[in-house]
């Protein structure tokens, strides 16, 4: 059975810190790109950032330079950890796994960046 817990999340001021966490299980994770996404109220969900089995990685505009994704494919777990937080990346992040002919999603963690 396939399972991405994510967590991490809450509430948190301008400019402070989240790590998300999510922790995959049921499939082999070391062979998948690992992704987190966002959805924002009322808008569609989109890519945040990916990490390859390799370890080569990917983010989008809005969060680079501010975040890091990175992987232990020891402990199949991914992580996000995002600085210099600002109110538009309150969203729900998802952690997905991607592979030939499957993709995987968690349930979703709230981050809120409000003061």
């Amino acid at each position: 059975q396939v399972q991405l817990v994510e967590s991490g999340g809450g509430l948190v001021q301008p400019g402070g810190s989240l790590r998300l966490s999510c922790a995959a299980s049921g499939f082999t994770f070391s062979s998948y790109v690992m992704r987190w996404y966002r959805q924002a109220p009322g808008k569609e969900r989109l890519l945040v950032a990916h990490i390859t089995s390799g370890g080569s990685s990917y983010y989008v505009d809005s969060v680079k330079g501010r975040s890091t994704i990175s992987r232990d494919n020891a402990k199949n777990m991914v992580y996000l950890q995002m600085n210099s937080l600002r109110p538009e990346d309150t969203a729900v992040y998802y952690c997905n796994a991607g592979g030939p002919g499957n993709d995987y999603w968690g349930q979703g963690t709230q981050v809120s960046v409000s003061s």
